[in-house]
């Protein structure tokens, strides 16, 4: 008698945790990072810190790797409201035309003028014209600093990429700047890269570092060219699903996404120091591009842009006047 005493006890007190969990509010946050990357470990922490915070009430889950889609994907999903959040980055180009700012190369001189021109500049202009689209930024995290690597030949001025297939993030201004170097450009989605690489279907591709070796990237390419050439953000991304959120938990998640700004930029620092050395077991050939070439060589894209962005110039003025 005792047993089933206990035995019911023990019952009651499973289906109250199930009863109380089914309580809680589901929040899907998807990104395409892979393991080991800057993406999976900002939004880890996110997670983290969010669930602490809203124990019992809702319970934030990511999804790294594209398991969720491409990123195309996912803000159609986040449109859709069957996906509450999202890590965009490059493809917010394709969103609203503000977002092509940070298709500028050289336009960002280091984290700490990334620091000045989020909290003087983005989270107006960005966040308003998410809004314009039918998004909501909640946080403005890193993606990092942009490399080039291929198996062709190490890159040293623009005129090196004369003729190679180079895979893009989907973006105008990001193929339109390649082109201008001379490449052949082709926007593809991340989660396609490695084989296109391993295939010769494409001959190189840019990403930040840790994306690079996050992608296994260093299996399949030769030289790695030390470009700085973009400097890209992400976007911690909410849309149709935000309003149906109670009030207390977006302010959570408002407050936590601005929390880990912060960390994404020092994991960032600390992942692009790191990484050489394992760039260089895996026998990458690395080396530095000719900066100033590069810069010379970039004139044109910025009349583009501002000739043809609304407010393209008085961007990169605002931008400049930070540094």
């Amino acid at each position: 008698m005792k047993f089933l005493k206990t035995a019911l006890a023990a019952t009651v007190m499973v289906f109250g945790v199930q009863a109380a969990n089914a309580n809680e509010i589901e929040i899907k946050f998807g990104h395409v990072g892979g393991p080991g990357s800057l993406f999976e470990k900002s939004a880890n922490e996110f997670v983290r810190l969010a669930n602490e915070r809203l124990e019992g009430q809702a319970n934030v889950a990511a999804y790294g790797s594209s398991q969720l889609g491409t990123d195309s994907q996912m803000l159609n999903k986040l449109k859709l409201g069957t996906l509450d959040l999202a890590l965009p980055s490059s493809i917010m180009s394709s969103v609203a035309p503000e977002f092509s700012l940070f298709e500028m190369p050289y336009l960002i001189e280091d984290r700490d003028h990334m620091r000045r021109v989020r909290e003087d500049f983005l989270r107006d202009t960005l966040y308003e014209a998410a809004e314009g689209k039918n998004y909501k930024i909640i946080g403005i995290w890193e993606n990092g600093f942009r490399q080039i690597t291929n198996n062709v030949r190490p890159i040293n001025v623009p005129s090196d990429l004369e003729g190679i297939k180079l895979r893009t993030p989907n973006g105008v201004w990001r193929v339109e700047m390649f082109k201008s170097y001379g490449a052949n450009p082709a926007p593809m989605a991340l989660s396609e890269a490695f084989v296109a690489l391993q295939t010769g279907a494409m001959d190189g591709q840019e990403n930040p570092l840790v994306q690079i070796y996050s992608q296994r990237f260093q299996e399949v390419q030769d030289y790695l060219s030390l470009s700085n050439h973009v400097y890209t953000p992400a976007y911690v991304l909410a849309g149709a699903s935000w309003n149906r959120l109670p009030e207390d938990v977006r302010k959570v998640l408002v407050e936590t996404a601005e929390e880990v700004e912060t960390y994404a930029l020092e994991q960032g620092a600390e992942l692009d120091d790191s990484l050489l050395a394992k760039f260089e077991e895996a026998g990458m050939k690395i080396n530095k591009v000719d900066t100033q070439a590069f810069v010379d060589g970039s004139a044109a894209i910025y009349e583009k842009f501002g000739n043809e962005v609304e407010g393209g110039k008085e961007m990169i003025e605002k931008v400049d006047a930070l540094r």
